[in-house]
């Protein structure tokens, strides 16, 4: 009969295992998508990674255009620089994990959850900014289980609140949940050990964001390229409702499922989907009162925080200004943070992992053969377009005048005999020229409407072949 040291050892390899097939999901991914996961805010990004040293908006914040131009460096390729430090954050994370041994376990499945696929297989600012909030929670963690020494927890906690807020300005709720936090605690709490390091951090790390913001002001003209995102589309109460549902969607750590479509079957879906989150919900609220006693309950109490606070942020955000609706990259922060506080609360005094695993397991297949439900050859659509850029090379400006052009994929249901058409976004020819053409030169600007009068200088994905 196999002893406790045995199954220990058996039960880590099989998330070394887990963790292996995770980093080659993670690299060979985005080369079956058609335009590779990237969308007009990642030839934002590699437009202002293009003209750096020259800095022309403040639209976006300069920290994931400035990773994007260092690994540029060594490739010479917008894509591949893009792809490198997507796979170098990965593996660093995995790898801190395992010999930190700081919840590995916990890690590899958080994984598998839809906020770090999409944000780590996907070209977006949530990949670099869940990297550096994985980091900053580890030093939270640490603090309050006193492992740490004071002054290292603040000036190594501050330096990566600072830069969270220069990949997303998004960072800013994040110090804001940590600020309330602190806050709460010191009302409550009379004897919270961490009250005066906690303190020290907000100053600081509140320093560097307010120097960044007066750079912004005096270099730009504005602090957060406000004026620049417009005012918010006219408030319609199937957006609002739309939005609401997917705050709600930000307690599931696996299915972000949200159709375009304001169909009546479409709304209906993600009304019993939200049923589901909050069966989830309490679920995690049961588990926590159970194990309370076993648990760091102040690490867990930073994370729903700073979830919380994150998410009615930017909800709020989004009546004010020109925003993405509430969906999984939206809100994939304050996922991160509430699968994270999930699983470790699960592993407490767990005597059988394999449920979880193997829905870990499920959950990764699932999202993996969900977004390559009909692959392509990216590298091959690539090759293609980057063969007649040359030819262009006087163009300014890319727009995508194909928009007309729509694609409708067919879905059959076996089960019920039933079938739906669907229009997605990422599947669209203009779309994918778009992407793969502003990614091979990102000095031609891509533009939202033809507004240019000098139509010579602008570059039409009509223009452009792709078989």
């Amino acid at each position: 009969m196999p002893n406790e040291g045995n199954i220990l050892i058996l039960s880590m390899k099989k998330y070394i295992y887990l963790a292996a097939v995770v980093a080659i999901i993670y690299i060979f991914y985005s080369f079956f998508l058609a335009a590779a996961g990237i969308g007009a805010d990642s030839l934002s990004y590699f437009g202002i990674a293009a003209d750096m040293p020259e800095l022309v908006t403040n639209l976006f914040p300069l920290g994931f255009p400035a990773l994007i131009k260092f690994f540029h460096i060594f490739v010479q390729d917008y894509f591949w620089a893009s792809k490198v430090l997507n796979i170098s954050m990965v593996i660093t994370i995995l790898l801190f994990s395992y010999f930190k041994r700081f919840y590995f376990k916990e890690t590899v499945l958080l994984f598998t959850g839809k906020a770090l696929f999409f944000g780590l297989t996907l070209v977006s600012s949530e990949g670099p900014f869940l990297f550096l909030l994985y980091f900053l929670l580890y030093f939270f963690h640490e603090k309050f289980q006193d492992k740490i020494k004071s002054g290292t927890f603040v000036i190594c906690a501050s330096l990566l609140m600072i830069l969270l807020f220069a990949v997303r300005y998004s960072g800013i709720y994040i110090y804001l949940g940590v600020g309330l936090f602190w806050l709460i605690m010191v009302l409550k709490r009379k004897t919270f050990a961490s009250k005066i390091d906690l303190f020290k951090f907000l100053v600081l790390s509140g320093v560097g964001i307010g120097g960044y913001l007066c750079f912004n002001y005096f270099t730009f003209g504005s602090f957060t390229g406000e004026h620049l995102r417009g005012a918010p589309a006219q408030f319609s109460p199937i957006y609002i409702f739309r939005d609401l549902l997917g705050m709600t969607n930000v307690i599931d750590p696996f299915i972000g499922l949200k159709p375009a479509s304001n169909s009546f079957a479409s709304l209906t879906f993600q009304v019993l989907l939200m049923v589901v989150d909050f069966i989830f919900l309490n679920y995690l609220i049961k588990l926590y009162r159970r194990k309370k006693e076993i648990l760091t309950v102040e690490f867990h109490h930073l994370l729903w925080m700073i979830a919380g606070v994150y998410t009615i942020s930017l909800f709020m955000s989004g009546l004010f200004q020109q925003i993405e609706e509430m969906n999984v990259r939206m809100l994939a922060a304050a996922n991160f943070c509430l699968f994270f506080s999930f699983l470790i609360i699960y592993f407490k005094g767990l005597k059988s992992d394999r449920f979880i695993f193997r829905l870990g397991c499920f959950f990764l297949a699932f999202l993996t053969l969900y977004g390559l439900k009909s692959p392509e050859n990216y590298l091959k659509n690539k090759k293609q377009i980057e063969q007649q850029m040359p030819k262009f090379s006087s163009k300014k400006y890319l727009f995508d005048d194909e928009q007309n052009q729509k694609i409708t994929t067919t879905y059959h249901i076996p089960v019920v005999k039933k079938s739906f058409k669907y229009k997605h976004t990422n599947a669209q020819k203009g779309f994918i020229k778009q992407s793969i053409a502003g990614t091979v030169n990102p000095s031609i600007k891509w533009l939202k409407y033809d507004t240019i009068p000098e139509k010579s200088l602008i570059l039409y994905t009509s223009e452009l072949v792709l078989d």
